[in-house]
């Protein structure tokens, strides 16, 4: 589903953090393109984490771990739930197979360099 953070730019850069997702691939990419330099035209101004289910607690741990390794980012948070639908295949053949709808916890995440609302719930100054 789409992130409930609204405004965003049509090329910001959108991180979804899998349960399988490494922290160390994740965190690799995230900071060379957020901590590039100033003035130089690869530098990201804002970024996106989402995750869910499982993929929570990674996608917090990356933003934490990027909030230390780039100083002065804006941080805003939106906590939500999706209903996903998990499909089991019938092992043996002809069978139909089993679908379930479950709704899953979720998180989306924006980073920014520059300046948010502070009066957006979810908002955490630097």
């Amino acid at each position: 589903g789409p992130c409930p953070i609204f405004g965003l730019a049509e090329d910001i850069v959108h991180m979804r953090v899998k349960e399988g997702s490494k922290i160390r691939n994740l965190l690799q990419f995230a900071t060379a393109r957020m901590d590039a330099g100033e003035g130089n035209e690869t530098s990201m101004r804002q970024m996106v984490f989402s995750g869910s289910g499982g993929g929570v607690t990674k996608t917090i741990t990356c933003v934490e771990i990027l909030k230390r390794r780039v100083e002065g980012l804006h941080q805003l948070s939106k906590l939500y739930y999706k209903t996903v639908t998990e499909i089991w295949e019938s092992p043996q053949q002809g069978l139909p197979g089993v679908s379930r709808k479950k709704t899953v916890p979720a998180i989306c995440i924006l980073l920014s360099k520059d300046p948010l609302d502070a009066q957006e719930p979810g908002y955490q100054p630097p």
